[in-house]
């Protein structure tokens, strides 16, 4: 029979103080939630995945994150309800077919490794219900409303629960009926099962298995991923250089935006000697050659080209090669016109096809006081610097 995965995936930014619901915010260029479902992806033991939304989110949701990143296992995508609790049985409730063990972990916590997974499924081979978790560092104390201590808890049988959690199916539909019914809601999924008086094992889980819910977090998380890159982490730079003529009847376009100008500049796609530049710098940075091996100016299929068009399919060029691009640095030199009032509108552009943040795209414009081929007004020169990172798979 199937194992099949339940991720909640309802939460908001509120704690996070952000308007992004917190499981779409990115994490290392990735959203937080595809880093999660990558690891179920990958994990063997793991035949479906029942990915639980808002209402409104499931077609985005869908197309931005499943069809996107090949999350083939994601096999249903459902509306959650009002409350967690709500979204799990909502996920429950769209289990079809034969399903043994139900695995249930929350969308926030990313560096679950596939190993705590095929733990907590292995153990309900002995027991209907396991979970998993770490220990108590600290000593913790009861307190009244006050504030004044009650007692001091034994920490030795302490531990602060985590997910995944996983059931024998029968198990968990029965303590979920009984909740609804009791209108009892419980602070995890085991908790509804322990109040039916089955015993639920405890295994450890890792210190590292956070959940990404204030903003704290999420500065952990960064610094998380970096140190697990460690030594797996390769870093490499790539340059590039473009120029084009300046001629009557062209448009000029530079960094894929249109400036007004008596001249365009002369090529066979748009021109756009910026975006050129660049994809020359990110092919080179992952040793893939340059523009004209990919994109040859002899096919008539480039006549006219949307140079951006061309940036995109670089950009997957190197996440082929298993490299995130880290900045991109390019200096444009011309005479005329002034390109400072389109920098801020080509680095949203560019940051959107690349899929990095604004702040890692910085475009600068100098003139050439007159002297050669630039300072006459007979043409534009770019030359641009990207760097790109590969890392091994530190969240699996």
């Amino acid at each position: 029979m199937k194992t099949i995965a339940i991720i909640p995936a309802g939460g908001s930014g509120r704690r996070l103080k952000t308007d992004l619901s917190k499981q779409y915010l990115m994490l290392d260029n990735l959203p937080i939630l595809v880093h999660t479902l990558k690891v179920f992806q990958l994990t063997a033991a793991i035949n479906e995945i029942i990915l639980v939304v808002p209402k409104g989110d499931i077609s985005f949701v869908r197309d931005e994150f499943i069809q996107k990143y090949g999350l083939s296992k994601v096999t249903n995508i459902v509306a959650g309800g009002k409350e967690r609790q709500d979204s799990v049985h909502c996920g429950i409730k769209a289990i079809e077919g034969k399903c043994g063990v139900v695995v249930i972990h929350d969308a926030v916590r990313p560096f679950v490794t596939q190993k705590i997974i095929q733990q907590v499924i292995a153990a309900t081979k002995y027991k209907p219900a396991v979970s998993c978790g770490v220990k108590v560092k600290d000593t913790v104390k009861e307190t009244k409303d006050s504030g004044l201590i009650v007692k001091t808890l034994p920490r030795q049988h302490l531990w602060l629960t985590q997910t995944p959690q996983a059931f024998r199916l029968s198990i968990l539909e029965k303590a979920y009926a009984a909740a609804e019914w009791d209108n009892f809601y419980g602070t995890d999924d085991a908790s509804l099962v322990e109040r039916l008086g089955i015993d639920v094992k405890m295994l450890t889980g890792s210190y590292d298995n956070i959940k990404i819910t204030t903003p704290e977090d999420l500065i952990f998380a960064e610094a998380l991923l970096k140190s697990r890159a460690g030594g797996k982490m390769q870093m490499r730079s790539g340059f590039g250089y473009d120029s084009h003529r300046l001629v009557q009847g062209r448009k000029l376009v530079l960094g894929g935006v249109e400036i007004d100008y008596e001249k365009g500049l002369e090529g066979h796609s748009d021109a756009d000697a910026l975006i050129h530049a660049v994809c020359d710098a990110l092919l080179g940075s992952a040793g893939l050659g340059d523009i004209g091996r990919h994109f040859p100016d002899t096919d008539p299929s480039y006549q006219g080209i949307s140079s951006m068009i061309l940036l995109d399919r670089v950009c997957k060029m190197i996440a082929a090669k298993k490299f995130v691009i880290n900045n991109i640095d390019a200096t444009v030199v011309m005479e005329k016109p002034k390109l400072a009032p389109f920098v801020d509108k080509i680095v949203a552009g560019m940051a959107d096809v690349l899929k990095i943040r604004v702040t890692d795209v910085n475009i600068k414009a100098k003139t050439n006081e007159g002297m050669g081929f630039i300072g006459r007004k007979e043409g534009v020169a770019v030359y641009a610097v990207a760097t790109v990172v590969r890392k091994g798979a530190h969240c699996v």
